[in-house]
């Protein structure tokens, strides 16, 4: 009967401290996120070119803030303190659903990997602080220099509270379609700046090596809407060059296009655009993915029996999508195609 007793007194004291333990649980505050005040940017101003997707990143520093962290907006407004509905506004713009990779194989193919979705022309990615200008936005709808632009504030939180950056510096430039570029970033207007191939090895007919900024010229010109991207090639009178001349050409990987059409005058492909599609490293591009490479090339026999690999590259973007023209121009000597 003793046991028993001191048993039941046990079992009571057990039973009484598990109650009091978890009321003492409950009465715990609950786990609190926390902001810090080492968390800052480290840029303020910030001027996108319209006409293309831009990412600002890596301008947060986390500091000792516990994540998750969200971030917004607030108070967009134009330098003179109006709103600023055309950046709050949501619009329609074009995003990868899928992974773009250089191994599609058709148009079709890398269009079915994009959709649409809306969002506002320019955004705060929500949980890094990043900023995003979308190639939706141009100088028809959105304040560009020389314009002061607008103003804005962040706001960045967690269950822990909230923190305010504020004045940050929205100020757009004019479109540039294509890079590298002889457009003016504040006028948008052309300028007395030739675009010049990235390198050149092509001896000319009067025996000289061409020389990359004086010899050859650049020229981008948009004759439609379509998706088409046209190569051509012309001596120092403008007259055509047979791009079969450059025989040695990798065509069918020049680009990333389809449906080549080549003859006396020209090379034609569809494309996508933006091109590059991303800034992703394709046997199309720079080894950084940023650019667009194509490469012109052929052989010829120089004296004693050289063999001459001679070639003409040219590291690009064409940022707005239409039926492009990029004409080589051997404004002071043409090749020289033919052995010695």
């Amino acid at each position: 009967m003793k046991n028993k007793l001191n048993l039941l007194r046990i079992c009571l004291i057990l039973v009484l401290g598990s109650i009091a333990l978890s009321a003492c649980k409950k009465n715990l505050p609950d786990e609190r996120l926390s902001i810090a005040n080492d968390s800052q940017y480290t840029q303020y101003l910030y001027q996108p070119v319209l006409g293309r997707n831009t990412l600002f990143a890596n301008n947060f520093q986390y500091g000792n803030s516990s994540r998750p962290l969200d971030f917004k907006i607030v108070n967009m407004r134009t330098f003179n303190g109006e709103p600023a509905p055309e950046l709050t506004n949501n619009y329609p713009v074009t995003v990868w659903k899928t992974a773009y990779d250089g191994t599609e194989k058709s148009l079709a193919a890398i269009e079915a990997k994009r959709t649409i979705e809306n969002h506002p022309l320019f955004e705060v990615r929500p949980h890094s602080g990043e900023f995003m200008m979308w190639a939706a936005a141009n100088s028809n709808m959105v304040k560009a220099q020389p314009d002061s632009g607008y103003v804005f504030d962040v706001e960045m939180s967690n269950s822990g509270g909230r923190k305010y950056y504020q004045n940050f510096r929205l100020r757009p430039l004019r479109e540039r379609p294509y890079e590298p570029s002889n457009l003016d970033p504040i006028t948008g207007q052309g300028t007395s700046v030739s675009v010049n191939p990235t390198s050149v090895f092509i001896t000319g007919e009067r025996g000289q090596l061409l020389n990359t900024r004086d010899d050859v010229q650049v020229l981008f010109k948009k004759t439609g809407n379509g998706n088409s991207l046209t190569f051509k090639f012309a001596d120092t009178l403008s007259n055509p060059i047979d791009p079969n001349k450059f025989a040695a050409t990798d065509w069918a990987n020049l680009v990333h296009g389809f449906n080549m059409v080549k003859d006396a005058g020209k090379v034609k492909y569809e494309v996508a655009y933006p091109i590059p599609c991303s800034a992703y490293p394709t046997k199309y591009t720079t080894l950084s993915g940023d650019q667009a490479r194509v490469v012109f090339r052929f052989n010829r026999q120089a004296f004693g029996n050289i063999q001459q690999q001679c070639f003409l590259s040219f590291n690009f973007n064409i940022y707005q999508k239409g039926d492009w023209e990029i004409t080589f121009w051997f404004k002071r000597d043409k090749p020289k195609f033919d052995n010695d």
